[in-house]
């Protein structure tokens, strides 16, 4: 069932994004060359305590981190460890908070020193493929509205869309319903309503969709070895623009923005 927030659960998520954003900016400008993913993560893990929040990911189903750290080709579920990031990687940061029963979750990919053409230009257009998508994130529309959306959108500059994982319903579970794939035909899945909050996380890669699961069950890689990027916000459904929660500071909507 997918769940409406209150009103009161909605500035808890406020909230919960806020401290989310905040830990994924943190990681963000802690990529570079010679730190060691586990020290990105030792350092969002004691941030989110900070807060009075708990990491949502230490724990989920096993999963050892308090973030997801995934290095090029790794499109998602990188486990931190001692692996040195190296000048040119390009390093995806997949975050999660939990406050006062509610959870807050967004993503981004962010470059070691200088990377080359093609990273660059997937880094941008993943992102970018989010803000096409979130245009059909209105009342009345359809799931797979922002599904078609990030498709085109990132078939038309060359990339591919990862059709084995997708975004979905966030709350008091870090994952509810809908499922919100990143690909598909419009005008299917649920309609979107106002209350409605959803992780909203292309993740695209450079050559084929096709990825494997490694042997620990988490590291998902492309299948061709090729660089993968994912952008995430979790969005809440309102009656005229969507708001982005996990923003990093004040009222700003980072869909004005854009």
């Amino acid at each position: 069932m997918i769940s409406i927030k209150t009103q009161q659960e909605i500035e808890i998520m406020r909230k919960a994004g806020r401290i989310t954003a905040n830990a994924r900016k943190l990681a963000g400008d802690m990529v570079k060359p010679g730190v060691t993913t586990r020290e990105i993560d030792e350092a969002v893990h004691d941030y989110i305590l900070s807060q009075g929040a708990t990491p949502s990911f230490l724990g989920y189903g096993g999963f050892p981190g308090s973030a997801c750290i995934s290095v090029n080709d790794v499109v998602i579920h990188g486990i931190p460890g001692e692996l040195v990031i190296q000048e040119g990687d390009i390093v995806s940061v997949d975050v999660g908070a939990y406050w006062h029963g509610f959870h807050g979750d967004c993503a981004a990919t962010f470059a070691a020193g200088t990377i080359d053409e093609e990273s660059r230009k997937l880094i941008r257009v993943t992102r970018e493929s989010f803000f096409a998508g979130i245009q059909f994130a209105r009342r009345g529309c359809r799931v797979s509205d922002i599904s078609h959306a990030v498709q085109e959108y990132v078939e038309a500059n060359g990339f591919s869309v990862v059709r084995d994982f997708v975004g979905h319903g966030v709350g008091e579970k870090l994952h509810e319903e809908p499922e919100v794939p990143n690909f598909g035909k419009p005008g299917r899945g649920p309609r979107l309503m106002p209350g409605m909050v959803i992780a909203v996380e292309p993740m695209v890669n450079a050559g084929t969709f096709e990825v494997r699961v490694m042997a620990d069950r988490w590291t998902t890689r492309t299948a061709d070895g090729r660089r993968a990027a994912h952008y995430e916000n979790t969005l809440l459904i309102t009656e005229g623009e969507p708001e982005i929660l996990t923003v990093t500071e004040g009222p700003t909507n980072e869909y004005i923005q854009v």
